[in-house]
């Protein structure tokens, strides 16, 4: 339960201090042995501590998510598969699994109150729409409008430019790219908003699996470009997030 609403019961007289004191007891959070679950993450950052899956068995994702929930906080799992899923649709059957993105949800944030403020998630390629929706689904989560604008790389420009008037409205730009990683420059230079660029793991060997985009959205010599991490579509919806509060 967050904080703010467990104080106005008290304050109501719908709880009494002893109950109060029995449900803070375990924050700022809750050691499980295997994980210790943040649950004043959502006073720091807006947003409840978010569950990394990979690496994690399924029932740990599950004993996380319980933890999660029993504070009245919804649930983002990253990086999930089926296992994963099936784990949490037993304890939580209003569980969504967004196959594409890897991303399970519980519930989700209660809607932004702006929403003319709009996110467009770009990617060069078809091959990039994995990371995109990673970050599409994060946002959606955390009550923020989005729109998608798929396959417009640099290998076909006409593709891109045909769509400025949607680059140039929105908000934030989310920028996917893989191979040599140049569509976030050229996006950069046709707009006013801040740029977040992500660089994929796609592309031939001399990619080195992503790090080649990387190197050229960092080195972009359009203003306004800010990268995160090789595949870290979810890193970018975060960043947009805070961009936008």
């Amino acid at each position: 339960m967050p904080v703010k609403t467990l104080l106005k019961q008290v304050k109501s007289g719908k709880i009494t201090i002893e109950e109060a004191y029995a449900k803070l007891k375990n924050l700022p959070y809750e050691d499980l042995g295997f994980a210790k679950v943040d649950h004043h993450r959502a006073m720091r950052k807006g947003f409840p501590e978010v569950i990394y899956c990979q690496g994690k068995t399924p029932s740990q994702v599950a004993a996380i998510a319980r933890k999660i929930k029993k504070h009245g906080h919804p649930v983002l799992a990253t990086r999930a598969d089926e296992e994963h899923f099936k784990a949490l649709k037993k304890v939580f059957k209003a569980s969504r699994y967004y196959k594409q993105a890897k991303i399970i949800t519980v519930s989700s944030c209660k809607e932004r109150s702006r929403p003319f403020l709009t996110i467009l998630i770009i990617t060069a390629g078809t091959a990039d729409i994995p990371v995109a929706e990673e970050a599409a689904v994060t946002l959606e989560f955390l009550g923020h409008k989005t729109e998608r604008l798929f396959d417009v790389g640099v290998a076909g420009l006409h593709r891109l430019l045909k769509n400025l008037k949607k680059l140039q409205e929105a908000s934030v730009i989310i920028t996917v790219a893989g191979m040599e990683g140049a569509l976030p420059s050229v996006i950069g230079g046709l707009v006013e908003a801040p740029v977040i660029a992500v660089p994929t793991s796609v592309g031939y060997g001399a990619s080195f699996k992503g790090l080649s985009a990387l190197l050229t959205m960092m080195n972009s010599c359009a203003p306004g470009v800010a990268v995160v991490n090789i595949d870290n579509g979810f890193g970018a919806a975060v960043m947009a997030n805070a961009i936008l509060k």
